[in-house]
């Protein structure tokens, strides 16, 4: 019997990497997307996976993706996404605005256009976007990033709304605090003191593992069962502006 087969966007560190890695235990053939190859290659290789490297903001990268992929498809993570910056709107980068509309909407789109087909043939299809925490609610100096993934929420919402008779579930899963290696750091341009200052004294924010498990859960009920959302915080997180730090820490 053939493998089912999953394809993780954004594969090459974090919840990505992470999400490939509870796939594959859970006996998917993982195609892991992301734009750096030693990164995806070396992941591949540790969990029988396939690597394939994919700018999801370039259309032709998307269609090579697909292509790599073929005329079947079981279940696909969109998790490439991120956040540039923490600016008032009144001191806004339009840069970097357009940089997170077009990995966390544009190119959620245009991987989700492009692999649909292949998972309709599945027969049990399931799509599962990334969200955040951030895609429900605003705080200062998040309007981009609040708004790009406002933009997940409503594609996902919408799309589930087009596929209703299609053989496919369209699922979200909305994390908030994570602490990762990469997502702070580069929210902030490489500054670690402040990609630190996110987590200081909080004592168990959630890892990327944490998100894989739960993201590897959506996928995995039975095709009758559609998570359309599942929102997942740390214990320490009540709302995104009331996080229980330890003094000193």
């Amino acid at each position: 019997m053939t493998s089912r087969l999953a394809v993780v966007t954004g594969a090459s560190s974090g919840i990505g990497a992470a999400t490939a890695r509870h796939l594959a235990r859970e006996g998917f053939e993982v195609v892991c997307a992301a734009r750096r190859a030693d990164r995806i290659e070396a992941l591949a290789a540790e969990i029988g996976g396939r690597a394939v490297v994919c700018d999801v903001t370039s259309a032709e990268s998307v269609a090579g993706l697909a292509a790599a992929v073929g005329p079947r498809l079981d279940v696909l993570v969109n998790n490439a996404g991120g956040a540039f910056g923490l600016s008032p709107v009144a001191e806004a980068d339009a840069d970097e605005w357009r940089r997170m509309y077009d990995v966390n909407v544009l190119g959620l789109m245009q991987v989700t256009k492009a692999l649909l087909p292949a998972l309709v043939a599945s027969g049990a299809g399931v799509i599962v976007n990334v969200g955040s925490t951030a895609g429900r609610i605003a705080y200062e100096g998040g309007a981009g990033y609040t708004a790009a993934k406002h933009g997940t929420k409503v594609v996902t919402e919408t799309l589930r709304l087009e596929l209703f008779d299609q053989p496919v579930r369209v699922c979200e899963v909305a994390p908030g605090m994570v602490r990762t290696d990469e997502f702070a750091l580069t929210r902030f341009g490489g500054d670690q003191a402040r990609a630190d200052a996110v987590y200081a004294g909080v004592a168990e924010p959630l890892v990327a593992d944490d998100v894989a498990d739960a993201i590897t859960w959506v996928a995995t009920r039975p095709p009758h069962v559609n998570i359309d959302e599942l929102v997942i915080k740390p214990r320490a997180q009540a709302a995104a502006h009331k996080v229980h730090r330890v003094s000193g820490d």
